[in-house]
Order: C-alpha cells, then sequence, then structure tokens
C-alpha cells in the first residue's frame, strides 16, 4: 500500500510539474498550444503512474508463484514425486519458513533449504520491484515534461489512455461473465454425465442426500427438480401480486398526483426499500409475517404451515416494489405532456387520461420493469430460507412450505459432501437453469421495451 501510495504521489507531482511547464511553454496564451495545460499535465501522471503501477501489480499477481518455482528446485526429486497434496503441503511450509512463521511440523532439512533461497529471492525481487517502479515512474514523468511543446499532441494521447482504460473494464466485466457462464456450464456438464437431463428437469422428487462412502445406505439420491421449479414459480407469483399493484399505483400516484414537494421526499423513501439487506426481510418475515399469517390462518379455521411460501412470497413482494415503482415511474415520466395535455383538453378527466392515454403509452416500460422485478425475485435466498422453509413439496397451496432453486443451491454446497459428486454438482445444474431462466426474463423485458415502445417527437 505504502508503495501504490507512493508512485501516485509522484504523479501528482508530475502533474503539478507539468502543468507549471505547460504554462511556461505557452507564455501565459494557452491559446498557442496545441492542448490545454490541464492535458498535458495529465499525460504526464499518465505517463509517471501507469507503468510503474503495472510492474508493482505483475510482481504482486506473479512474484510468489515465480518464487515457488524456484524454491522448487532445490527440492530434490524424491520431493517432487510425492502426490499434490503432500508436495503443496511442502510448498506451504516452505512460504511459513521464509515468512518467519512456526512450522505446522518439525520441517525437512530441504525444505529448509528451500525456504532460504525462497526468502532470499524474495528480498531481491521485492526491492528489483520496487525499485524498477520508482525508476519507471521518474522516467516517465521526467519524458513528459521534455515532451510539452506547442505541438505535442496531449489531448489526443489522453483520450487514447482513457479509451483503453474503458475497453479493459469492458472487457474484464464481459470476460467475468464469459468465466462464470462457463464455470457452471462445465460443472453442469458433469452432473448431467451422472444424473440424466430428463430426470433432473421432469422428475418430481427431490432429495439429493446421497452417502459420502459407497458401503453407506442411501449412496444415490433422487433428483428430480420440478418441485424446486414449482416452489420457485409460487414464491414468484405471490411476490408479484403484492409487487405489481402497489408497485405500479405508487408510480401512478407519484408520476401524475403528487406535488413536487412530496414526490421529492416520498420516492427516495420508497426507494430506501431496495437498500435494506435481505437478512432483515428474512427476520421480519420469520418472526413477524409467518406467525401473523398462522395465527389468522388457525382463526379461520384454515391450516398454515409455521412457514408457508404465502410468507415468503409476501415480504418479498415488499422488497422489490422500489424495482417495479422506480422503473414504472420512469416509463409514465417519459410520456410526452402533450399527450396529457391533449387528452385534458378534449374533457378527459385526470384519471380517464392515465388510464386511457398515459397507461398504454408507458406500457412497454411498464412491464419491462415487471419482467425485470420477477428476475429480482427469482434469485432471491434469504427470505425463502427463513420464512417458507427448506422442504421440496410439489404443491400449488401457498399455505404449505415449499422452496427454491437458490435456497436448494446454498443448501448443496454445505456440509462434509465430495465437491465432484453428484449432490455438489447439483447445486451447478440448479444454477445453470436459475441463470438461462433469468436471461430469457430480461430478454423478454428488452424485447417487449424495443419492440412496443412508443416513439414521439
Amino acid at each position: 500500500m505504502t508503495i501504490m501510495l507512493t508512485i501516485l504521489l509522484l504523479a501528482a507531482a508530475a502533474y503539478v510539474l507539468a502543468r507549471r511547464r505547460a504554462w511556461a511553454v505557452a507564455a501565459g496564451r494557452p491559446a498557442s498550444l496545441h492542448s490545454r495545460p490541464v492535458y498535458h499535465a495529465w499525460f504526464a501522471a499518465l505517463i509517471a503512474a501507469a507503468p510503474a503501477l503495472a510492474l508493482w501489480f505483475l510482481w504482486l499477481l506473479f512474484g510468489e508463484r515465480l518464487l515457488l518455482a524456484l524454491a522448487e528446485t532445490e527440492l530434490p526429486p524424491a520431493f517432487l514425486e510425492q502426490p499434490a497434496f503432500t508436495l503443496n503441503f511442502h510448498l506451504e511450509e516452505i512460504v511459513r519458513l521464509a515468512q518467519g512463521l512456526a512450522p505446522r511440523r518439525p520441517p525437512a532439512p530441504e525444505v529448509v533449504a528451500a525456504a532460504e533461497v525462497y526468502a532470499r529471492y524474495q528480498s531481491i525481487g521485492s526491492a528489483t520491484s520496487i525499485a524498477g517502479a520508482f525508476a519507471l515512474a521518474l522516467a516517465g514523468a521526467a519524458l513528459a515534461l521534455r515532451w510539452i511543446s506547442p505541438e505535442f499532441k496531449a489531448r489526443h494521447h489522453v483520450e487514447r489512455w482513457v479509451t483503453y482504460t474503458l475497453f479493459a473494464a469492458a472487457t474484464v466485466s464481459v470476460l467475468t461473465t464469459v468465466g462464470i457462464v462457463f464455470s457452471v456450464l462445465f460443472e453442469s456438464i458433469r452432473f448431467f454425465e451422472r444424473i440424466p437431463i430428463t430426470e433432473f428437469l421432469f422428475g418430481l422428487h427431490w432429495s439429493p442426500q446421497t452417502a459420502i462412502r459407497e458401503d453407506q445406505i442411501g449412496a444415490s439420491g433422487s433428483f428430480g427438480a420440478v418441485p424446486l421449479f414449482a416452489g420457485t414459480l409460487l414464491v414468484t407469483v405471490i411476490a408479484l401480486l403484492v409487487a405489481g399493484p402497489l408497485g405500479l399505483l405508487s408510480a401512478i400516484y407519484l408520476s401524475e398526483y403528487a406535488g413536487p414537494r412530496f414526490r421529492a421526499v416520498a420516492k427516495p423513501v420508497l426507494e430506501l426499500l431496495a437498500g435494506i439487506p435481505t437478512v432483515v426481510y428474512g427476520f421480519f418475515a420469520a418472526l413477524t409475517v409467518a406467525p401473523f399469517i398462522r395465527d389468522l390462518g388457525a382463526s379461520l379455521g384454515l391450516n398454515v404451515a409455521s412457514e408457508s411460501a404465502l410468507a415468503a412470497g409476501g415480504v418479498m413482494g415488499i422488497m422489490i416494489i422500489p424495482f417495479v415503482s422506480s422503473l414504472s415511474d420512469d416509463a409514465l415520466s417519459a410520456v410526452p405532456m402533450s399527450l396529457r395535455e391533449a387528452s385534458l383538453g378534449l374533457g378527459a378527466t385526470r384519471a380517464e387520461t392515465v388510464r386511457k392515454v398515459i397507461l398504454p403509452a408507458a406500457l412497454p416500460g411498464v412491464i419491462a420493469g415487471f419482467l425485470l422485478a420477477v428476475s429480482r425475485a427469482i434469485g432471491e435466498t434469504m427470505i425463502v430460507v427463513m420464512a417458507a422453509g427448506l422442504a421440496a413439496n410439489l404443491t400449488a397451496n401457498p399455505f404449505e412450505a415449499v422452496t427454491t432453486v437458490t435456497v436448494q443451491i446454498v443448501t448443496l454446497l454445505v456440509g462434509d459432501q465430495q465437491f465432484d459428486s453428484a449432490k455438489t454438482l447439483a447445486a451447478f445444474a440448479l444454477g445453470l437453469v436459475l441463470f438461462m431462466g433469468t436471461l430469457l426474463l430480461n430478454i423478454a423485458a428488452l424485447y417487449v421495451l424495443k419492440t412496443y415502445r412508443e416513439k414521439y417527437d
């Protein structure tokens, strides 16, 4: 951290010096320069900081791997031929000894010698990387100051740096998405090699509790995911029945009826619901809503479970109200004022204008908001865990306990099960289905918005 701050201070110094030199070269007439002095200053700061930070980050990323490779050369062949787990343990001991930590067990002489090599090269590499970073920063600043002249196109260089930075950020985002998709896809393929895809997609019984050893009872589970899909759909529908009307009506009021002062307060307060942690919603559902629904059902002679889809879906609907309301409000506000004035001028009331003019014009945006809210509801976990339970029941009764895909993903990855077992790999298959479902919903929302959006001059 100290090294990065030092490099940034050098870059700031280069910025100040380059700005002053640019003004001096311009002799008080910035128009005589191809680029304004501030561009020369930013160019000097970038040239001073970027190569130095790149060298330092490369050492942080690959330095330890290089040091371990050098340390392995000090180990005899007998060590290198050991199983991967044992060899990794020795490498960890080398790092611990090189950092001055106590070994977990008495180390072999070969390990101590390798640790000494590791420590020696680590000190050399750290000193070299720090000195190289500082040298690059100073050299970059000196070159930038030397290049300042009326003809130097500093603005073009700075804009090119900004373009490259934005491209790199976009590339990282895309590659991260691709990496996530392919990692889930490959593990899902491994799962479908063990469990038929037809059983997974159309099976009616979900019981993934497989045995750790082959001699235990229940060495094979049941992986019919239909109860999970049904539970997810049930909770999502309940959430949408709560959030849809409340969100849309609140958006209509804020957009068409509320005064500017009330809107300026109510809209941010309403959107605060989106910032509340989901675990807080889960506690609210488990401690308040679920007991209230159970007691109310008992007073009416209904059999309501302590953990029910109704409780989870209702609280989830409250959570996604800001999504529906905010997106619907944006769609309603985008309708031109001329349509409102024309409708009112023809004698229509404000309610009739909203119902027959504004809502039809904003309908694509409202539908897109609903679909995005559904995507948010499908991916929710904590509320369902705390209020709907873990039972994979194939039911359409909102008063019974159900579970969802996201809850089962969390459950499958907890415990002592082997990572390459069918139980653990089932989490990736569920994740793939969930990803495809939310992707289709987002594509549908964009299609509706693009196809049916009305454009006005």
